[in-house]
């Protein structure tokens, strides 16, 4: 039941109700009235919708191209899938007998556009018609003042919309009645748009019998895995990412991802990262009943040639190492590993961000050789200020006090001049920065800047320091 306009109405009514006259539409009170003792529930279009979702990841057992039509409609583009099933009768049988399992009840209809499809679902048992030309005006449009209009021009059915000229149709009833008219008669193509992407490579494997060991549900996995393996080396591609779907006798689907830093085919590496990414699911696998139906798809892959390790071991090191991370991130999970990658920007705090490792690889620039490195291995954010002895206007540092200690610099490499982001010109922000690698008595070596241009920017520069070399 629903609130409508400070009434109690029914929303939604099973088939035992419909047969009881209680049809959607109707006030709560005379439902009850003529059913004292009808069961009523408070509508929940979020839990509706859930469930629809829920069912729309079922159904793609028949097809990966799967999307879902509130408030209960389910739409499957079976196209080169009916013949795996024994043919599009088959396959529709085999949806609505395990829809009914669930508890639901089903109108299947075939048809070469989805607009097609919903329609004939929707009001083909209703009105008695096989054919789209036969289906209600209400098929063509939802309001009722259309649907008002047609019928007083006479027309009733769609066929008899479609007898007419399109150009008198656009003219009295606009052009959104023609782009209907042409999806319901499969004049005007309609795309899909599916639930879930469809991977360019998968293998499945079906059970005549659910499954429910782990034992079984491995060596299926490894032989998915082989599968998948032939037709990458065929390709000359690797996968970065393996997406196995494992499918209830129940309906529900149970998906499990692996992601690999560089590409990979080797099924023997891939069922260790699926072991290791299992143990550590948080809500363990429950095969219920038994799985029916297993699916791995490779929805990411990148070239893979064959490679040959050399004398020195650098391949071999940088294999293993790519191996690590794929077995801490299938662990600990996607994006827990973190690294430093290179940003586009000159400004030293914004040059790098933590990515997650393995993934877009970048090379940082090394020294040349013999020179130190440009840059203080360790940061600070922001920046500590400082009290600099400096010749002026621009000259380097001769002494400073950092957290109560004196530094005498007896080493001094600079200016390094950068520049501020010239949209940043407040509350100092935009000042220019000096910047100058030191050496202590000590031998320690800092990474200071003046900030601001004397008496060009500000008449009293400020020191910070930034970093510490190793």
């Amino acid at each position: 039941m629903a609130s409508d306009r400070g009434r109690q109405i029914v929303r939604a009514a099973n088939e035992a109700a419909l047969a009881l006259g209680l049809t959607p539409g109707l006030a709560l009170a005379d439902a009850r009235a003529a059913v004292p003792d009808v069961a009523v529930a408070a509508f929940d279009p979020d839990g509706d919708a859930a469930c629809l979702d829920w069912l729309a990841r079922g159904a793609t057992r028949w097809s990966p191209l799967v999307r879902a039509c509130p408030p209960h409609g389910l739409l499957i583009d079976i196209s080169g899938c009916a013949h795996l099933f024994g043919g599009e009768a088959s396959l529709v049988a085999d949806a609505v007998t395990r829809l009914g399992r669930l508890g639901f009840s089903a109108q299947p209809a075939l048809a070469a556009t989805p607009a097609a499809a919903m329609a004939l679902a929707r009001f083909g048992a209703r009105s008695g018609g096989e054919r789209v030309d036969d289906l209600p005006l209400a098929a063509l449009s939802e309001l009722e003042s259309v649907q008002t209009a047609l019928r007083r021009a006479g027309l009733k059915c769609v066929g008899d919309v479609a007898r007419l000229p399109r150009a008198a149709i656009a003219a009295r009833f606009g052009e959104a009645l023609v782009a209907a008219l042409d999806q319901l008669r499969e004049a005007a193509p309609e795309p899909l748009d599916p639930l879930l992407p469809a991977a360019p490579m998968a293998a499945q494997r079906r059970f005549a019998q659910p499954v429910a060991s782990h034992d079984a549900v491995r060596a299926a996995l490894a032989k998915l895995l082989l599968a998948v393996q032939v037709k990458l080396t065929a390709l000359g591609a690797g996968g970065r990412r393996f997406a196995l779907a494992l499918y209830r006798a129940d309906g529900h689907v149970a998906e499990v991802a692996v992601e690999t830093a560089a590409p990979q085919r080797d099924p023997a590496v891939l069922l260790r990262l699926f072991d290791e990414r299992i143990a550590a699911l948080n809500d363990p696998l429950d095969p219920g009943f038994g799985y029916d139906l297993l699916r791995l798809a490779v929805p990411i892959t990148a070239p893979l040639a064959e490679t040959q390790l050399g004398l020195d071991g650098g391949a071999l090191a940088e294999t293993q190492l790519t191996a690590l991370v794929d077995r801490l991130s299938a662990r600990l999970g996607q994006g827990r590993l973190k690294r430093l990658a290179r940003a586009d920007s000159h400004i030293p705090e914004q040059a790098s961000f933590l990515a997650a490792l393995g993934h877009g690889e970048d090379s940082w620039p090394a020294p040349d050789p013999g020179e130190p490195p440009g840059r203080p291995i360790r940061m600070f954010d922001p920046p500590q200020p400082i009290e600099v002895l400096a010749e002026v206007p621009d000259g380097p540092p001769r002494r400073f006090r950092w957290r109560g200690c004196v530094h005498d610099v007896t080493a001094h490499e600079g200016p390094e001049r950068i520049a501020a982001q010239w949209w940043r010109r407040k509350d100092g922000a935009g000042l220019t920065r000096d910047y100058w690698r030191v050496e202590d008595a000590q031998g320690q070596r800092y990474w200071l800047f003046r900030h601001g241009l004397y008496e060009q920017e500000t008449d009293s520069p400020r020191w910070y320091i930034h970093g510490l070399f190793a």
